[in-house]
């Protein structure tokens, strides 16, 4: 009995440890410390193994995926399923695949919100960045279209001959004097190079006084046979032609000035108190006596006719003061009537006798009423016979326009012009010339044939010079002044303050090259203030001589030719009643003057004027070409257009061999600045 429950229990130990056995086989094995398998022979080990091991797996799961804890059984057994393993690696991909859609759905819903974003509050900018794109296109499509016409259209334009160093198309045609700008007269096709020992001018004021000899067309015997009192004002040094004050010949020109403000009865030579500002100086010399006026803040415009060599106009453009080519032979002056205040001719070689006084009337015409004009001539104190009835003559007839005879004083006469109309109906049956008819009567004289009438005397502005704002305030033109010509106070006013606008940028622009506190170069002596590289400005589409007056205003001491296009409106008269020079001009013609003759050439809205003509006869690169011979080497150009057109020059320039650049003039502006210099080029001397 004992045995047998002895073997019984025996038995059974066995069968459980069989058991055991099984069960422990069918767990996985664990990865212990040593790598190897432990085995327990306690129920307690085999579960403390099994709660080690749950903790095992969930810590190494849990470090190679956070997010493991979504995937653990809520009774935190371990299944025994090898197909478990399979689903908890889809899931991981469905995970995945869930977490790349809300990644790519996050992203869209930003690049949205951030569209949104700046289309609301980035308007503005955006539109702004797109008007750049679309300028930029235009500029390539501009630039293409000139590629796809031709490598000739981008061929650089070749420089002119020798010969051509003082070329003035419209006057080198023929034998005569006068101007002839038809085919073949007109055109010039190359660039003029300046002579070989070409200088650039001196600073202002001193180059008003002292030029480069080799700068202009005269010979030394020239200088020294000059005849006039005005040509009389120089004097050879070196390769310098010297006007300055410090010259004997200086105490003859401030004399001579003071002897017609005498006659005039002027006292302390204030001809401004006189009504006196513009002055038309008809064969001026050299410009002696309108550098001396300059000093007195009196404007004269010199005017000559085209001379081969030793040129009184080119010298005195040199010299920085205003001059043009002009005649008295068969046609009309550029001026409209009532022009200036005074006609000054020194032993300038006008026959005025000559033409039944035809010439007499064409002063009469560009004289303002109240003006003077001052003559002197040997011809005035004549002894011998012929030469008094030629004196006669010309005092008979202009006794016969209304000039009254205010004084004679060696070989010095001074008229002056009615101020009275009806003067002209009191004249005596068939005494002088009648008064022109109102089909006569035109403020746009470009080039017209001699009229032997009286023009001007139907005019609005026939006002008296006395009767006038004194300078300096007449620049600025009152309610009842503008009103003659058509113009409101606020449209001038609007347009005067937008040019002192521009003014300040040009000046901020072109400073340091040309305004520069310190434009001293290498060898130079240090230049007299005020500093200024600039002293003329060619403005070739002045409107109502804005340019001028904010100049003036700025106190910057440069004088302006304005320029009125024929193609537009005439606004000259009024500029010239202010006080400025100008002239109407055409500009598919040569304008008349020498090569190299102005610093800075200035053209606001003119490409707008010239392109608007159905039928111009000229292109653009005909009139930059024309711009490229009027500037002095270095000299500026300013261009003030639309965008397309201002592209447009752009592209023209590298045929010009022009530095530019185009530069924005506001953000919400349609308009654009071409602000070029051109090059000192120089001839190789051979």
């Amino acid at each position: 009995m004992g045995y047998y429950n002895f073997e019984k229990k025996r038995k059974e130990k066995k069968k459980k440890n069989g058991l055991y056995w099984i069960l422990k086989m069918s767990m996985p094995l664990q990865r212990g410390v040593s790598g190897g398998v432990r085995v327990s022979d306690s129920s307690d080990d085999l579960r403390d193994s099994q709660m080690k091991d749950k903790s095992d797996k969930e810590g190494h799961l849990t470090l190679r995926f956070p997010f493991a804890f979504l995937f653990t059984s809520n009774n935190n057994t371990q299944s025994t399923d090898p197909y478990n393993s399979r689903t908890r690696h889809r899931l991981m991909l469905l995970f995945l695949k869930i977490s790349l859609v809300l990644i790519v759905v996050l992203a869209l819903a930003g690049s949205f919100w951030w569209t949104i974003s700046i289309s609301t509050t980035s308007r503005g900018h955006v539109y702004h960045n797109y008007r750049r794109l679309q300028e930029q296109l235009v500029s390539d499509l501009l630039d293409i279209g000139e590629i796809s016409a031709g490598p000739t259209r981008w061929k650089e334009i070749e420089y002119c001959s020798v010969e051509s160093e003082n070329y003035v198309p419209c006057f080198n045609v023929s034998e005569s004097l006068d101007r002839f700008c038809g085919p073949g007269g007109s055109r010039q096709e190359c660039l003029v190079l300046p002579p070989v020992d070409y200088k650039v001018p001196l600073r202002w004021p001193t180059g008003k006084d002292v030029i480069w000899y080799h700068n202009v067309k005269i010979t030394a015997d020239e200088v020294l046979t000059s005849g006039s009192i005005n040509k009389r004002m120089m004097m050879m040094d070196d390769d310098q032609i010297s006007f300055r004050s410090a010259s004997p010949m200086f105490d003859e020109v401030e004399d001579y000035s003071h002897q017609i403000a005498q006659m005039i009865g002027i006292k302390n030579d204030n001809f401004i108190e006189a009504g006196v500002r513009t002055i038309l100086d008809i064969g001026c010399g050299y410009g002696s006596f309108g550098a001396h006026l300059l000093s007195k803040q009196l404007l004269t415009m010199c005017i000559a006719n085209y001379e081969a060599s030793g040129s009184q106009v080119q010298l005195t453009l040199e010299r920085g003061l205003p001059a043009m080519i002009a005649s008295f032979v068969s046609t009309q002056l550029p001026y409209p009537s009532l022009s200036f205040d005074m006609l000054h001719c020194s032993t300038c070689g006008i026959d005025w006798d000559q033409k039944d006084g035809l010439l007499l009337v064409e002063v009469d015409r560009v004289l303002k009423p109240g003006g003077y004009f001052v003559w002197t001539s040997p011809l005035t104190s004549a002894r011998n016979k012929e030469d008094i009835k030629r004196w006669n003559f010309v005092h008979d007839f202009a006794e016969s326009i209304c000039w009254t005879l205010l004084s004679q004083q060696d070989k010095t006469v001074v008229w002056k012009k009615t101020i009275k109309t009806k003067c002209y109906s009191s004249r005596s049956p068939g005494v002088g010339p009648s008064v022109c008819s109102k089909g006569h009567e035109v403020e746009s004289p470009y080039y017209r044939p001699l009229q032997m009438c009286l023009g001007g005397t139907r005019s609005r502005r026939w006002i008296p010079i006395e009767g006038r704002t004194r300078w300096p305030s007449r620049s600025n033109m009152n309610k009842t002044e503008l009103s003659l010509y058509g113009l409101h106070p606020e449209e001038v006013g609007e347009d005067a303050a937008n040019w002192k606008a521009n003014v300040r940028d040009y000046w901020s622009l072109l400073s340091p090259l040309i305004f520069s506190d310190h434009p001293k170069r290498p060898g130079d002596e240090d230049p007299s203030p005020p500093y200024n590289m600039l002293r003329n400005v060619l403005d070739m589409n002045a409107q109502y001589g804005g340019l001028n007056a904010a100049l003036l205003e700025a106190k910057k001491s440069v004088w302006v030719m304005n320029v009125v296009p024929t193609a537009g409106p005439n606004h000259l008269p009024m500029i010239l009643d202010r006080g400025f020079v100008g002239v109407l001009h055409d500009w598919c013609e040569a304008f008349p003057t020498y090569p190299r003759t102005y610093d800075l050439v200035h053209a606001d809205s003119l490409l707008s004027l010239q392109t608007s003509q159905r039928k111009s006869s000229c292109s653009l690169l005909q009139i930059l070409t024309e711009v490229d011979r009027l500037l002095r080497p270095e000299g500026w150009v300013i261009i003030r257009d639309t965008v397309q057109l201002v592209e447009a020059a752009r592209a023209l320039t590298t045929q010009l061999k022009w530095e530019a650049r185009v530069i924005e003039v506001e953000s919400s502006s349609d308009q654009r600045l071409l602000i070029c210099q051109k090059p000192f080029t120089k001839r190789q001397s051979i």
